[in-house]
């Protein structure tokens, strides 16, 4: 009889004990719960549709799909044979419009004033000659020993000489005095017109290579080498790693609670036992309802705003899609650095 009664007592006092231990973990819990705010999400990433600024056939694909790039690596490439050939055009045609205005701006060569002064003495010579040919006849003009012809063609020829003088004259002035300005300002403009044509052939011949705007991983590799490439038409969707985010919702009733900046942890079902470090960096400004892709205990009819929780992932672990928790500590200055100023994840 006395042991059952001992028995009795020892298990009454277990079963106490178990109790205050459930009742002290139950408001550490509740005390913990307080002290934070947990959201339900999904890691979301920007995608990028990548095409070529120009309309020619591929020659080469460089990378393969789930291959990682980085920002500014060759992706793939067209054929360039008839781009080089424009590039090749038009710089030669820059070249002739510069050499000939350096021919202007340099004036007329010595030789060239030299040869229009001996064209002047030489035309000179020439009216003189025939000046002198018609007076000599026009005396025997008077007297009828000569026909009237002969005294019209001497004159003819006399003032046809006179004209030619003047035109050599006024050649040799042409060469003393240069090119004009407005020539110059011509050929300069004409210039620019070239060299716009060949920097347009340059530009055509640098699209025919596609580079990566960013880091990133290769999600799909639409286009094969042969296929005909258009800016209309993509050759790879890019992921971009860089920002990685977990898109959740927070209740109208926690909306106070939440500022840009807070630091914040996320936590995965593929990792389960790693923790990301993270912030807010958004806080939509419009309510929406409930989407249903939200898991919340909340009522599924309440309105709810789009928090984005920007994550550290150095080892491209986060996925686009991944189901992800994120815990928000509640007891946060206010005051703490905003968004723009959160350190830049660190490699692990």
């Amino acid at each position: 009889m006395k042991k059952k009664v001992i028995r009795l007592v020892v298990g009454l006092i277990l079963l106490a004990a178990v109790g205050a231990g459930l009742w002290v973990h139950f408001l550490q819990d509740q005390k913990e719960h307080k002290n934070e705010l947990v959201l339900y999400g999904n890691v979301d990433i920007r995608q990028v549709d990548l095409a070529f600024n120009a309309s020619e056939r591929i020659a080469d694909i460089m990378v393969q799909e789930g291959e990682p790039v980085k920002k500014g690596q060759l992706l793939a490439g067209l054929e360039t044979v008839r781009l080089q050939h424009d590039v090749d055009r038009a710089a030669s045609q820059v070249a002739a419009q510069r050499d000939e205005i350096a021919k202007l701006e340099a004036g007329t060569r010595v030789e060239e004033i030299r040869r229009a002064r001996a064209e002047v003495e030489a035309a000179r010579a020439q009216a003189d000659d025939l000046e002198r040919t018609y007076r000599r006849l026009r005396p025997l003009a008077e007297k009828n020993l000569i026909a009237p012809e002969q005294i019209d063609q001497a004159r003819a020829k006399a003032d046809a000489a006179q004209a030619q003088l003047q035109a050599t004259v006024q050649e040799l002035k042409l060469a003393l005095a240069g090119p004009r300005k407005e020539d110059i300002a011509a050929a300069r403009s004409q210039l620019k017109a070239l060299e716009a044509e060949l920097a347009l052939a340059g530009q055509k011949l640098a699209d025919a290579s596609l580079y990566a705007p960013s880091d990133g991983s290769i999600q799909n590799r639409i286009l094969e080498p042969g296929d005909m490439a258009s800016p209309q038409k993509a050759v790879f969707t890019l992921a971009l790693i860089d920002p990685v985010w977990v898109r959740a919702y927070v209740p109208e009733t926690n909306l106070g609670k939440l500022f840009p900046g807070m630091a914040v942890q996320v936590v995965t079902d593929s990792f389960p036992d790693k923790t990301y470090p993270a912030w807010i960096g958004y806080i939509s400004p419009m309510a929406e309802f409930t989407p249903k892709t939200v898991e919340t205990t909340e009522l599924r009819t309440r309105l709810v705003y789009q928090v984005r929780v920007y994550v550290c992932n150095p080892r491209n672990e986060l996925r686009l899609g991944m189901p992800a928790t994120v815990i928000i500590p509640l007891d946060q200055p206010r005051q703490s650095a905003g968004a723009e100023s959160i350190p830049p994840c660190k490699e692990e």
